[in-house]
């Protein structure tokens, strides 16, 4: 008889000692069944159920217009191609900013209806109330600082963030203030590789970098950027590992020929 090996599954526990012991956690999105089973059994530590689904999903401009319910249908989708990963879910705006009392409503509406293990908020000062309300529920909350698309037009750039001494400090401010909130993570999105570095070193939670530099306790790129599957987004920090756009569309010209020709399908390939 066959014993069937335990899967070791992440959790936040984990990331806390990955964090002490040096190794670097890698963390990607998806936004569907397929995807994350294969992200899954790759053995990525983190899948992130991005409200980045508005763009590379929807066709919307921003992340503004995701609703609660369609991250919700994302992160089911998801769950259930996990077995090991830790998955978090991105917090849709509108769902948690006005009053604290709505946040935690938010957040339980996606543990309950999803199974995904934790929910991603963006902001500092101005969101500790609801993080505290809700890790006081037993949630588990990732930060995110730095660039966050859900204030887009507040910003009215996706430009590099925390540049000036002012909005630097106020970064390192709300990062601690995070901590203290019982935030188990913070994702830090486009700031100077220097600062991402001090507070890295500053938090004994872990750091997950996007366009922030290789001292964060790990990296995070979307999906559809780092397959190439969307070419239009090329930033710096962008590596891409693939080049999927090119491939699917030589692929699917050749199936087109392949019906239009009557070469598909052959007499092996009919009953």
């Amino acid at each position: 008889m066959s014993v069937q090996k335990e899967i070791k599954k992440v959790t936040t526990h984990t990331l806390q000692k990955m964090k002490a012991g040096g190794e670097k956690i890698s963390m990607i999105t998806a936004y569907d069944f397929s995807f994350a089973s294969i992200f899954d059994a790759a053995g990525i530590d983190i899948i992130l159920v991005g409200d980045s689904a508005s763009n590379v999903m929807a066709g919307h401009e921003t992340t503004l217009p995701i609703t609660l319910d369609q991250m919700i249908y994302h992160a089911q989708s998801v769950v259930r191609g996990v077995n090991r990963c830790l998955v978090v879910v991105d917090m849709p705006f509108g769902s948690y900013q006005s009053n604290t009392q709505i946040a935690l409503a938010s957040a339980i509406k996606i543990m309950k209806e999803t199974g995904g293990h934790s929910v991603k908020m963006e902001g500092g000062e101005e969101a500790i109330d609801a993080v505290h309300k809700i890790v006081s529920a037993g949630i588990p909350v990732m930060g995110h600082l730095g660039l966050t698309p859900q204030s887009i037009y507040k910003f009215g750039t996706y430009t590099v963030r925390a540049k000036e001494t002012d909005e630097a400090a106020k970064l390192k401010k709300d990062a601690l203030l995070l901590q203290e909130a019982g935030a188990f993570a913070i994702v830090l999105e486009k700031i100077p590789a220097a600062l991402a570095k001090e507070v890295s070193e500053s938090l004994h939670i872990p750091t997950i970098g996007i366009g922030a530099g290789g001292h964060c306790d790990g990296q995070v790129l979307v999906m559809h950027d780092m397959l190439g599957i969307n070419v239009e987004f090329k930033p710096r920090f962008l590596r891409t590992y693939l080049n999927l756009h090119e491939q699917i569309d030589t692929a699917v010209k050749q199936y087109i020929s392949d019906v239009k020709s009557k070469d598909f399908p052959n007499e092996q390939e009919q009953y």
